[in-house]
């Protein structure tokens, strides 16, 4: 086994070549672990032996992680020289960097090692403002000027906390306790002049006075509250307040937010359900809509249903799921940006490969913002300059405006527009993607550089010329058909058959891990979804039934389901 003493010599070896290491290279260098080298070193550095960077190396570490993107974090380090005479009183640099001995000044400043504690200054500040409470960012930005970050003041608060001389208060559930908005409400409990239990008293109620103006002590009761609020404000303007609406408005999860639905029509009978198509809950204050206004705001609900939850609605996604599917599949060596996005979609959450543009100018109904569906990179060569690929795709038809509006989105984004003498153009290096199930089949008259009556060309050329490269339903089908699926099965009838985009993906994997039972999985997306179907029928009749009511309805056929 090997002593401090043998760990030493192994270290001091590694270093001989007299070049800045970190403890990583040296743990790299000599296999040893972790734990063992940074003990060495720390003993050698205060013997003298080796130097110490005056300051830690910041370094940003990016890492690749194929189609899912590039993770980075800032890694914080010291490097380590030899100190080639041991008597030489002067630090020295290398590479710009200060090495220096060992010295408190240069030590970390935690503890009894250099300065104060930041726990006892955070102790110190309550117990010299015991009148009052106060969230822990309060404190956070109180003592910030003195080093104290915010993870430190909750650990100080929970320490003290133990040994009864603080108390903290957050929400209190049956069996939880979560931070308010602006933290955890913390107070010095001062008992030098009363017993403990009458310390603790006054210290909860220092804690109502700060809650007094604030938040509730129980978030049910909150929710509960903003739902009442909601659904009266709404009332009075005449319209219904959706679930989903009352769900991102709390912010919570889906359980919650039903719990806090039932809470509040326990609590104020007058909030009143309906279920349109047996599916979709709206909920209206009863005292604050008539008879008329109300029938009117049902219809209003009944319409927006009908073209956001539709069956062409549903396609539309399901073929944007397909298009990136394929995207995601053949696109080798590519670095797809990823942004993360608020909670949203029927999942809760939003794709973070799908990025969202900020416009300098309005494009048609687009007015702050645009929406593409992937962004990547790709380096074609080691000196070659990276490029980069926006796609957005379309179910049915896509026209020369469509084609426009695409490319004055990428024109006038903040990420890839730029302006020049000749006005604003997309930036070099940035390749629009149209992916479409059909391509209107027109003959575009573009005139000539000098003004001149030019030539017709097709959308194809047209795209060509707007550097936008075309996709069609019949090149993905093409490659199912290179793998050997079945000609009767096509993309088109996929993105029909399949409930939502998860189904897309999931048939899609299936049919490329299997190409022989193609057919078979098809025909079981089809039949499974038939409920589906019966439901976007029900909208397009416009004979939805409310709660209670069943209609009695056919399933459609394969064929139908096909069409």
């Amino acid at each position: 086994m090997l002593g401090s003493r043998d760990y030493a010599r192994l270290i001091i070896s590694a270093m001989a070549d007299g070049k800045p290491k970190s403890a990583q290279d040296i743990v790299n260098a000599t296999s040893l672990e972790r734990s063992k080298v940074w003990t060495a070193l720390s003993k050698l550095w205060r013997a003298g032996l080796v130097l110490r960077t005056d300051r830690p190396v910041s370094e940003n570490c990016k890492k690749f992680r194929g189609r899912h993107g590039a993770t980075s974090n800032t890694r914080l380090y010291h490097l380590y020289v030899l100190n080639g005479d041991s008597t030489e009183p002067q630090d020295y640099s290398i590479d710009g960097r200060r090495f220096v001995r060992f010295s408190s000044e240069y030590s970390d400043k935690r503890g009894s090692k250099g300065e104060k504690s930041k726990a006892r200054l955070i102790l110190n500040f309550l117990k010299d403002n015991s009148d009052r409470a106060f969230y822990s960012t309060e404190i956070y930005n109180a003592l910030k000027d003195r080093g104290v970050k915010m993870p430190d003041v909750m650990t100080a608060a929970r320490r003290y906390e133990r040994k009864g001389l603080l108390y903290i208060r957050g929400y209190q559930t049956h069996d939880s306790c979560s931070p308010f908005a602006e933290g955890y409400l913390v107070t010095w409990i001062d008992s030098s002049n009363k017993d403990e239990t009458s310390a603790l008293k006054d210290a909860v109620a220092k804690t109502n006075q700060a809650l007094s103006n604030k938040a509730s002590t129980n978030p049910v009761v909150e929710r509960v509250l903003a739902i009442r609020n909601t659904t009266i404000a709404e009332s009075e303007l005449g319209r219904l307040v959706s679930f989903n609406l009352i769900r991102d408005k709390l912010g919570t999860t889906e359980n919650e937010a039903n719990t806090a639905v039932a809470r509040a029509m326990q609590l104020y009978p007058g909030i009143k359900e309906v279920k349109l198509f047996g599916n979709f809950r709206y909920y209206y204050h009863e005292s604050s809509m008539n008879g008329e206004v109300l029938n009117a705001a049902l219809e209003m609900a009944k319409n927006y249903i009908r073209m956001s939850k539709g069956r062409a609605n549903r396609i539309g996604h399901n073929w944007e799921a397909c298009v990136e599917w394929f995207i995601d599949k053949f696109t080798v060596g590519a670095e797809f940006r990823m942004q993360n996005h608020r909670n949203n979609g029927n999942d809760g959450r939003m794709d973070p490969r799908r990025i969202t543009l900020h416009l300098i100018k309005s494009v048609g109904d687009r007015r702050q913002n645009a929406e593409v569906d992937r962004v990547w990179t790709v380096t074609p060569s080691v000196f070659a300059k990276p490029i980069t690929y926006v796609l957005e795709c379309k179910w049915g038809i896509v026209r020369r405006k469509d084609l426009d509006d695409f490319f004055n989105v990428l024109k006038w984004s903040t990420d890839f527009g730029v302006d020049t003498p000749e006005g604003r153009q997309v930036k070099n290096g940035v390749i629009g993607v149209f992916a479409a199930g059909a391509f209107e089949d027109i003959h575009i008259k573009v005139n000539g550089k000098d003004g001149t009556e030019g030539e017709k060309i097709t959308l194809a050329q047209y795209a060509s010329r707007l550097n936008v490269q075309l996709l069609r339903a019949s090149d993905f089908n093409q490659k199912l058909h290179d793998r050997q699926v079945p000609k009767e099965v096509t993309v088109q009838k996929i993105c029909r058959a399949a409930r939502n985009e998860n189904d897309v993906r999931r048939m899609l994997d299936a049919i490329w891990d299997k190409p022989e039972n193609a057919v078979k999985v098809l025909s079981d997306a089809i039949t499974a979804n038939s409920d589906v179907y019966r439901f976007e029928e029900e909208l397009e009749e416009g004979k939805g039934k409310e709660k209670r009511e069943v209609l009695p309805t056919e399933l459609p056929s394969t064929a139908a389901a096909e069409v």
